[in-house]
């Protein structure tokens, strides 16, 4: 098990980012006794060198543990799964940026130390597939995550996904009710992430905003009777310390933040990442860039962003007479819908009781109720088109 901060670090890859940039996130993370998520682009030294606790996503083109053929590698997996720094393991279906698309790192930025650390060629073009090829179906996706889990020694092992099709997220919980293998957490991902490796199309276009997203996962784990067993990470353009409340209160247990903790080290958001040209220096594997980011400085900002972050999460807390994230419920959000109606976030989002899916009773949710028994672990569609 591992006791989370409310608040971290989403993902972040090297390669995206600068090294000094990668080594700030991880000190500070340190620093401040968060997590780091090392994004797609696999865990490299410099996020050891900082030595925060890391979150190792693992993505489609299973960067850091693939063979030559692009192929999952479970020893060089384990390699890296087992050394202490590395708290979980998260597996990235998709991401609110980009939904069905895979990341994008050009050329001008896979150098030597960006080809050692993914395990790819060097001065390619770097586009990761658009799915894994370990898995096809719910099924064989929790066989993955149980094989992961039990290579890195017991420490737990999550997915991360944007909601699109809803049926494709409640296979996924049927298949856990019917064979009892579960991920440890499911971090929801909202369209409104930013990233600057992917069209802007899918940027601007796909996927489900986290607000809804984030209700629907809650609700299908309470109507499977899995809540407690599954935790919910949420992130997706969560930029302020009310933002965190709010999405706790929505149903998550903590809050991933990016672009917040890119400001902390320098970013001026120039929209220039792809270019290896970013003139702040965080987003460029340009060494006459990005030798103006000190790695000690750049730290402490990251480690004062988190902890102002967290004091006023607990003053909006002690304000609504409540001591954590945990006893935020819908009922604590108030929303204005028209000049005339005010409701709150509870009468608006549909409700579902625990273990209503289990038991057969009915639930508010239409997409639970038209879904969930034509779904199952076999694969990622409904059993008829029929809508």
């Amino acid at each position: 098990p591992y006791d989370i901060s409310v608040l971290n670090i989403s993902g972040t890859s090297f390669g995206a980012l600068s090294p000094p940039a990668i080594q700030s996130l991880s000190a500070g993370a340190k620093l401040g006794g968060f997590a780091h998520n090392t994004g797609e682009g696999s865990l490299s030294k410099y996020h050891l060198a900082g030595g925060g606790d890391t979150i190792w996503q693992i993505s489609t083109g299973y960067f850091g543990c693939r063979n030559s053929k692009g192929n999952f590698d479970p020893e060089k997996f384990e390699e890296r799964a087992t050394l202490d720094q590395v708290k979980m393991i998260e597996i990235k279906l998709s991401q609110g940026a980009k939904p069905g698309h895979g990341g994008m790192l050009l050329a001008s930025k896979v150098n030597a130390e960006i080809a050692e650390a993914r395990g790819i060629p060097q001065n390619q073009d770097c586009v990761s597939p658009a799915k894994h090829s370990e898995f096809s179906t719910p099924n064989e996706l929790l066989s993955f995550v149980e094989k992961l889990r039990k290579i890195s020694g017991g420490k737990p092992v999550g997915i991360k996904l944007c909601i699109g099709h809803p049926w494709e997220f409640i296979a996924i919980v049927k298949a856990m009710v019917e064979t009892k293998k579960c991920v440890d957490f499911v971090t929801v991902d909202g369209s409104e992430g930013g990233t600057g490796a992917a069209p802007v199309e899918f940027t601007d276009n796909l996927g489900s905003p986290l607000r809804d997203a984030l209700v629907f996962v809650d609700n299908c784990l309470r109507g499977a009777g899995l809540r407690d067993r599954v935790k919910v990470a949420a992130s997706g353009k969560i930029v302020s310390a009310y933002d965190v409340v709010r999405h706790c209160a929505l149903g998550a247990d903590w809050c991933n933040m990016a672009r917040p903790f890119m400001f902390s080290i320098g970013c001026i958001q120039a929209r220039d990442c792809a270019s290896n040209r970013c003139p702040s220096g965080v987003a460029t594997m340009d060494p006459k860039r990005y030798r103006v980011v000190d790695v000690e400085d750049r730290a402490k900002r990251v480690f004062n962003f988190h902890r102002n972050s967290i004091e006023a999460v607990a003053e909006l807390l002690e304000a609504s007479g409540l001591t954590h994230t945990n006893q935020l419920t819908r009922r604590h959000i108030v929303r204005r819908l028209s000049a005339s109606q005010i409701r709150l976030a509870d009468q608006i989002y549909p409700k579902v009781e625990v273990n209503a899916l289990i038991e057969g009773k009915s639930v508010e949710d239409p997409r639970l109720k038209v879904y969930w028994d034509r779904v199952t672990g076999d694969s990622f569609n409904p059993t008829s088109t029929t809508i």
